[in-house]
């Protein structure tokens, strides 16, 4: 079976093509990404812009027509935090599926987690215990916890890079000292409020800690782990207190200057020091000194749910819903 996987995210439509075969990983055949930078297009009262549609459904076109290329038994179009979250969701999917022909669904972020949770698992095995899993993305935060191969419990929390940056910080470009340390206490009263549980269950069972996502992949090169052409394989680890350091280093550089930093690109600069603060905070209220970085997430966690279904296995998740129009 071959699947294709649409990744809509705050800043990118990512296209990831694999044939899937009973007894083996997802075997990858093609991949392609657009900007389509939702969110800088979101307005205070959650709208997205004419512009960033309009971006939208050009990626989404582009996206259909390499799948069909390819040949894809089955294309999975998604969208997460950004588009589940605006106040004209409904409208911008079936604009897009209008536009498209592509129906383009939606999942919430406690789906995501139990997704990503499964890729994670797989990737590291059953040698790892309980596995604590935290993914920063640019609308929400998931957090994970478990000992099988899906979790035991799964959240979701507004706590994504972007979507703090937007309420956050009132100037990206020059961030005060004040806004940050506003942030970290927005962030520690969510978490707060919220972890309560996984914390409980983490402390009981020594988990494994495991960080996945673009954000925690780029922080963690930032404070020293190898360059991703060395290969997914090797380890990369991201230390408590080696953010602390890397959040004074962002906080006093524009975005453009942040861009030049090892690990740091372009598309994720603006919002990298609030995913710094998260990610720091999260791991003190977890008491986590560290976390093994994770190749895969939510796109392989559906890869592997399909997989499963595919062999004849009831499907343990509901991957996507679709818009009410």
């Amino acid at each position: 079976m071959r699947l294709g996987v649409l990744d809509i995210g705050s800043n990118t439509a990512h296209l990831r093509i694999a044939d899937l075969t009973p007894g083996y990983p997802p075997q990858p055949v093609a991949t392609l990404k657009r900007q389509i930078r939702l969110a800088e297009a979101i307005s205070r009262e959650g709208v997205v812009g004419r512009p960033a549609i309009d971006r939208l459904i050009e990626a989404v076109r582009e996206t259909a027509a390499v799948a069909a290329r390819h040949r894809v038994n089955e294309l999975v179009p998604y969208a997460t935090a950004a588009i589940r979250d605006a106040a004209n969701r409904d409208a911008i999917l079936a604009e897009v599926r209008a536009a498209t022909g592509v129906r383009v669904g939606y999942m919430d972020a406690e789906q995501e987690a139990r997704l990503t949770f499964l890729a994670v698992r797989h990737w590291f095995g059953w040698s790892a215990g309980p596995i604590l899993l935290a993914d920063i993305g640019g609308g929400s935060m998931e957090l994970a916890y478990g000992n099988g191969e899906t979790p035991d419990l799964a959240l979701g929390l507004p706590l994504g890079a972007g979507r703090l940056t937007r309420h956050r910080l009132p100037d990206p470009e020059r961030v005060k000292s004040k806004h940050v340390r506003r942030l970290r206490e927005h962030v520690e009263s969510v978490l707060a409020e919220s972890i309560g549980d996984l914390r409980a269950r983490h402390r009981a069972g020594q988990a494994t800690a495991v960080a996945t996502s673009r954000t925690f992949a780029q922080l963690a090169r930032l404070c020293g782990a190898p360059r991703a052409k060395a290969g997914p394989h090797v380890t990369r680890e991201l230390r408590r207190a080696d953010l602390r350091a890397a959040i004074e280093l962002l906080a006093c550089r524009t975005p453009m200057e942040r861009a030049q930093l090892p690990g740091v690109s372009a598309a994720r600069a603006r919002q990298i020091l609030a995913g710094a603060v998260v990610a720091e905070a999260t791991m003190a209220a977890l008491d986590l000194p560290v976390v093994r970085i994770c190749p895969w997430a939510l796109r392989e966690g559906i890869l592997l749910d399909r997989l499963h279904h595919s062999a004849g296995h009831a499907r343990h998740l509901s991957v996507v819903r679709s818009e009410s129009a």
